[in-house]
């Protein structure tokens, strides 16, 4: 197949890709192609690849999000190969992913950008969550969901609004407007409509 390269997902995942699967079904086969093979060769699925280096520049692990619309649209994939590149990559010990694992979500001073972080995580699971339903695996499937609903510990009940954690608390100085280094090129009014995953609890809360 066709080699991809300079996939830069958190740029990408969102809006391009999924409609690239529906007009590009040939590039389409391709970009998954090219991910799972740098998974087989790599360890990980690419999360801001270039030119056949992982810069790691940007977060999240987005190419479970690319895997997962194109698996739902009915593109040919080895399932059980995907799936396992997904776990792998979700697992993998970088980037606050142990203690976003272990806590439900990042506080400051796990990760830098640790909303941004934990919501961006959050929605990839949810993604690997469906993608392992539709394979029939149940119990990977709930344990992925699990993890997706890592946004509500950071959903402050008082603004209604996205706040980092701060050793366990919320933290004390607070201004929603701002860009800072716990959001990722946004502050948390940007990042506080990022659930979509699970809109209907999300307009519950």
């Amino acid at each position: 197949h066709q080699h991809y390269t300079v996939f830069s997902l958190w740029d990408t995942y969102r809006t391009a890709h999924p409609l690239y699967a529906l007009i590009q079904s040939e590039r389409t086969n391709d970009f998954i192609a090219s991910m799972l093979d740098m998974y087989d060769q790599s360890g990980r699925l690419p999360v801001w690849e270039l030119a056949g280096n992982e810069t790691n520049c940007m977060i999240g692990y987005h190419s479970v999000s690319v895997l997962a619309d194109a698996h739902a649209k009915g593109y040919a994939v080895d399932g059980a190969r995907m799936l396992r590149a997904m776990v792998a990559t979700a697992n993998a010990p970088v980037f606050g992913l142990p203690d976003y694992r272990a806590n439900g979500y990042l506080s400051i001073q796990d990760e830098s950008e640790s909303v941004s972080k934990t919501l961006e995580y959050s929605y990839d699971d949810a993604t690997i969550s469906w993608t392992a339903s539709r394979l029939g695996e149940p119990a990977i499937a709930a344990e992925f969901w699990r993890r997706s609903q890592g946004w509500v510990s950071l959903l402050d009940p008082e603004t209604g609004l996205m706040r980092p954690r701060d050793n366990g608390d919320f933290m004390a100085r607070y201004e929603p407007r701002e860009v800072n280094n716990h959001f990722t090129e946004a502050n948390a009014w940007q990042y506080s409509f990022a659930p979509v995953h699970d809109l209907p609890r999300w307009k519950r809360m």
